[in-house]
């Protein structure tokens, strides 16, 4: 089980693993199991923000945020950014063709919409952050292991389209059980942390995971790995969105 641990942080962040770690070739059960530490992932993710936090808190809150955001992108290693370039480039140049959708989405080049979407998405970031201020250090923790819940949710409910990458090997071997047990588990933690806040900021994400859930199941019938990595970084922006409404309102 370990192991599975070593091949989630492996994709999911630039932390360095020792090659005494790895283990060759991965078998399809690990890549599976590595799905239920993908909150655990996001927690070490969120780690290192706090870091960030609490080490620039002398810094204005705009450049505070901006220095989050771009350890954010470091330890991610962009990963999920890339999702967002090319679900962009795909949802708009697609023209609501399912194949055409796919083969874009299949594309390693960048497009224009793609582009925005990346400058989008890291703005977003950074404005929303900087509008947060009694929860700002929650937010930089639980936003990463949120993220890669509703992956695990997306999986676990979504048809995966293609018949081969690392999605495909995640999905044929998930363990539904322990993971429906960390998808109840995840969110109990987060109001124990965040009391009522946590209700209203779960509900947006939660109506966020549905409305783009159904966009990937209307154009191409289910998800693919850019277009989770897409719903990561989007249920992170969401995150942060409801916790500065929670702030607001309650």
């Amino acid at each position: 089980m370990w192991y599975a641990l070593v091949i989630a942080l492996r994709f999911l962040t630039i932390i360095p693993i020792p090659e005494s770690w790895i283990r060759k070739p991965v078998e399809v059960n690990q890549q599976g199991f590595s799905l239920l530490y993908y909150p655990l992932v996001g927690f070490i993710i969120g780690l290192f923000l706090l870091m960030v936090f609490l080490g620039t808190g002398f810094f204005s809150a705009n450049l505070q945020s901006i220095m989050i955001v771009i350890t954010w992108v470091i330890i991610t290693g962009a990963l999920h950014l890339d999702g967002v370039a090319d679900s962009a480039d795909a949802w708009l140049g697609g023209h609501g063709d399912r194949d055409r959708t796919l083969n874009i989405l299949r594309d390693t080049a960048v497009g224009v919409a793609g582009v925005v979407a990346i400058v989008l998405t890291l703005m977003l970031k950074v404005v929303v952050l900087t509008e947060l201020h009694t929860l700002k250090l929650q937010a930089v923790v639980l936003a990463p292991v949120i993220g890669r819940t509703m992956v695990m949710l997306l999986f676990v409910t979504t048809p995966y389209v293609r018949a081969e990458g690392l999605g495909k090997s995640l999905t044929e071997a998930i363990p539904k059980k322990w993971i429906v047990m960390v998808l109840i588990a995840t969110p109990i933690i987060v109001i124990a942390v965040l009391h009522i806040y946590a209700l209203l900021m779960l509900f947006f994400v939660l109506c966020g995971f549905l409305g783009l859930r159904y966009l990937m199941i209307r154009r191409i019938g289910g998800t693919t790995g850019d277009t989770a990595g897409a719903l990561i970084e989007f249920s992170e922006i969401l995150v942060l969105l409801g916790l500065v409404l929670a702030e607001k309102l309650l």
